[in-house]
Parts: structure tokens; sequence; C-alpha cells
């Protein structure tokens, strides 16, 4: 093993085989300490007053398990980080044991290493069966590699929920196999794949069990408050395997309603999920990659992972180069919207997306709001490559819809949009209302021809129109539910 120290956290680094960290690495929740106060269902410590101090690890989610067992068995490009464990001897949580002096202190620390001649840096870490080795940050990881060595073994796994009740499909070893054009035999060397882990001793020579206790526990926070996980825009941007993403990031940086221009503000936030109230920009990544996902995913659903939770395949080249056809093609489209188009001739984002009574006016105009733009999408996409309506005849009727003014004044008893994606009693957008108005929108657009679902659709929108019991008409006025009424499909 390789030793490192930081501070005063002495440390050993290693690679082991999936295999033996499924065998010989557990959860802290295994310890003999913790016996008496396991769950012996979801294998998390039950909190309480003899608990609190003691706990090492955050609670266990089993529903991640198959997702990270189905990672591992199904990519060729599969990585874990280091596992970072905590080797802990029986003698430990034995105050009474000969390692411990009179003064509480531990004689020796927990690692017991075989130093390597003339070669400091490099020792013989002794790990016998007696010793405990739990995993101290990586216990998903873990309990992903555990998934795997089952799955081997046994020819499936059985996907779990977030308390460790059965959830879903079993994982297959042979279709898993089949899919990766190879055989289940040849999968058993997947147990051979060998994995980071480095190693911290549970006590330190002249610790008292309380200071090795406080020092696990700092060290478990400080490497999670040090990782800084990165945002959906971050994903989005850096995204190899997504098909969506990878598109996105190109129609972003190459149609001309999208790029850069130093004749105007940037139209893309890249990093953030929202676009702030002063903001210019037209739309966020992630905002773009949803609509790339709503808009595309009736095309090419293969592009989606396979199971939640997971990574999904990287498209070919051909798919890719077609799906950025498709998407170049909408936004060619999105282009000819009179909206768009002003905003193309000099009128601020700003002053577009911006309500009527806030400072400096605007127009509240649907398009100008990420929520908007992903339901729009949704709706082509469905109306487009399931209803099967040209992309030329939906956005003529989306450009009539928007000469009309159909997109704008959110705010307004007279819009669709009011109490669809406009909360009149908080005087802002309602993020939860994006699948009614894109139901509105294939609604609008011919998408929708059954009695019943324009029926259900009715009903759904007097009652997002219905506040206190009293319904807001298109003409302002309080009335019955039943009297809202619905808009007329768009005529080309």
């Amino acid at each position: 093993m390789q030793k490192t120290r930081m501070g005063n956290t002495e440390a050993y680094l290693g690679s082991v085989s999936l295999a033996w960290v499924a065998e010989r690495v557990g959860f802290a929740a295994e310890l003999p300490l913790f016996q008496q106060q396991r769950d012996p269902k979801t294998a998390n410590i039950s909190i309480n007053a003899e608990t609190i101090d003691t706990l090492y690890q955050r609670p266990l989610n089993w529903s991640r398990q198959a997702p990270l067992t189905q990672y591992l068995a199904g990519r060729r490009d599969r990585k874990f980080p280091p596992l970072l464990a905590v080797i802990s001897p029986d003698w430990v949580d034995n105050p009474q044991a000969s390692q411990w002096g009179d003064d509480g202190r531990a004689k020796q620390a927990a690692a017991d290493l075989t130093p390597l001649d003339n070669i400091p840096q490099l020792a013989l870490l002794n790990l016998p069966p007696s010793i405990s080795i739990f995993a101290l940050d990586g216990q998903h990881r873990l309990m992903g590699i555990q998934g795997l060595m089952t799955l081997l073994q046994t020819g499936t796994l059985q996907p779990l929920s977030r308390s460790n009740n059965k959830s879903g499909t079993p994982l297959n070893l042979d279709r898993l196999a089949a899919a990766n054009n190879t055989t289940p035999d040849a999968m058993q060397a997947l147990a051979n794949d060998t994995v980071g882990i480095e190693l911290i001793p549970a006590v330190l020579t002249g610790e008292t069990r309380e200071e090795a206790r406080q020092r696990i526990r700092s060290i478990f926070v400080h490497v999670n408050l040090m990782a800084v996980k990165l945002s959906k825009g971050q994903v989005t941007l850096l995204d190899e395997d997504d098909g969506f993403a990878i598109i996105s990031r190109q129609i972003a940086v190459t149609h001309p309603l999208l790029r850069d221009d130093d004749s105007r503000p940037p139209r893309i936030n890249w990093d953030g999920v929202s676009v702030s109230a002063k903001s210019q920009v037209l739309t966020t990544l992630q905002a773009l990659r949803d609509m790339t996902v709503g808009y595309l995913t009736p095309r090419f659903p293969h592009w989606l992972a396979a199971y939640p939770g997971t990574i999904p395949p990287r498209p070919t080249a051909d798919d890719l180069a077609e799906g950025l056809s498709e998407l170049m093609r909408l936004w060619d489209g999105l282009g000819t919207l009179p909206s768009y188009k002003r905003m193309e001739l000099g009128v601020e984002t700003l002053y577009l997306r911006r309500f009527s009574f806030e400072a400096g006016g605007g127009e509240g105009n649907f398009l100008f709001r990420p929520v908007g733009q992903v339901a729009l999408a949704q709706a082509l996409g469905i109306v487009i490559f399931q209803r099967h309506l040209s992309v030329v005849e939906a956005l003529k009727r989306l450009q009539k819809f928007d000469d009309d003014g159909g997109f704008q004044f959110m705010e307004l008893p007279q819009s669709l949009w009011y109490g669809v994606l406009y909360n009149p009693n908080k005087r802002r957008i309602r993020v939860s209302g994006k699948d009614l108005a894109k139901k509105l929108l294939i609604y609008l657009l011919g998408g929708m021809q059954e009695n019943q679902e324009i029926a259900d659709l009715r009903l759904e929108l007097a009652k997002a129109r219905t506040f206190e019991n009293r319904a807001v008409s298109f003409e302002g006025k309080f009335v019955t539910p039943r009297e809202v009424g619905m808009p007329k499909m768009i005529e080309s």
C-alpha cells in the first residue's frame, strides 16, 4: 500500500478487485457497535440518544443499487472513483482490550503495517478476516458492486425501493450480456475489475475512542463538503453520452437565434437552471436540453436511459446527425414566430419576458419563459412525430396564434395561460402547470381529437382557473367552472 498523510490524517492507497470489495467491505451500520440499533430491513442505524453521536454515514438509499449495478454491467467505459474506507480491528470497540492504556488512549494504531525495506512510502497492510472494513465515502458505490456480484452469481438482481422493498423488474444477466454482444460466462470477468481504495485507521496511536470517532466523522463531512456537485447546466455542457445534451450544445453555438453575437446580449445562460429577473438571455442550456428531450423523445426513444438513474448509451453518429437536423429544423421554425422576430429586430428579451405590472413593464410572453419553451417543444414533439402533423403546418398554426397575441400577457384573464403557467394569487410563474400547458398546445395544434380527451382537458383547465371555488372566465368575470369553456383550435 502507498502511505499518504494530509495534516494528521494518515491513509493507505491501493487497488483491489470488485469481488474483494463486495466480500470484505461493509457498511458502518454492520459494525458490532451498532448491531442493537440497526434496522434489519434497511441496514440503516436508528437515530436515537444512543447513536446520534456515533453515526458515520448518511442513510442508505437502496433504490440506487440497480442503476449502479447496471452501469457496471453494461458500460465498457465504466469508472468508479476510489472508495474511502475505515479499517477497524475488533479491539477498537472493546474498552477493556489490552491495546487501550489506563488513560483510555490507544497504545497502537488500528492499522497493522509491515514496512518495506528502503521504501518508506510503501508498506504491507495486514487485513485478516477479524478486521472490519467499512465504507466511509462511497457506500452507494459499494452497494452497486455488491449488486454486481449478486447478478454474476445468481443471474438476476431485484431492484429495490429506497427503503429496501422490491421494486420493478429484476435485472437479468442473460439480457444484459446480449445487449452488450457478449455472454454471461464472459461477463464473469467483471469480478476481476479493480477499483481504487483508500483506507484510514479507525484509531491512531494516542487517541481516545471519542477523539477517534470525532476524527472519522469530520473526515466524512470534509470529503463531502469539499466536493461540489456539478450543476445541471454543467452536466449538459460536459455530457458525452446523452444524445440530447450533445446536440443541444451544438444548436446553442450554431443556430442564429441562439449563438453568441457581439452585437447583442448572450442568448444562453450556460450554467444556471433559471433566468433571473434582470437577465437578457432567452433561455438556459438546461432548458434547451429539456426542450430537445421533449421534442425528440418521440422520434428517438432509444436515446433515453434504459433504467432510471443510469447513463444512456451514446447514440450513433448517424443518429446524432439526424437528431441535429431535426432540431435545427425546429429552431428554424421557431425563428419565424412573430415574438422571436421582434427579439431579432432589437426588442429586449427582458421586456418581452417581464410581466406588465413589474417595474419597467413588459408583455409577459410565454415564449420567453423556460417553462413555456419546454412545454411548447414537448407538444410539438407529440403532434409532429406521433400525430404526424408536418413541421411546416405546425409552425404555420403557431405563427397565427402568436400573431393573434396568444403567447402575450399571461398575467391577464384573457390569456389561455392565466392560472395555467401564471399564478394570479402569488403573481408569478406556476412551473407545475407545464404539463397542462403542453396538453393545451397539443389541442390547439389539432393533435387532440378524442371527445373524452378534450372533455378531460376542459375540466383540467377549469380547475386551473378556479380560485376559492370561483372560476375566472376569459372575459375576466367570475363564473362557475363549467362556464370557463375552451379556446378554439388554431385553423391554418
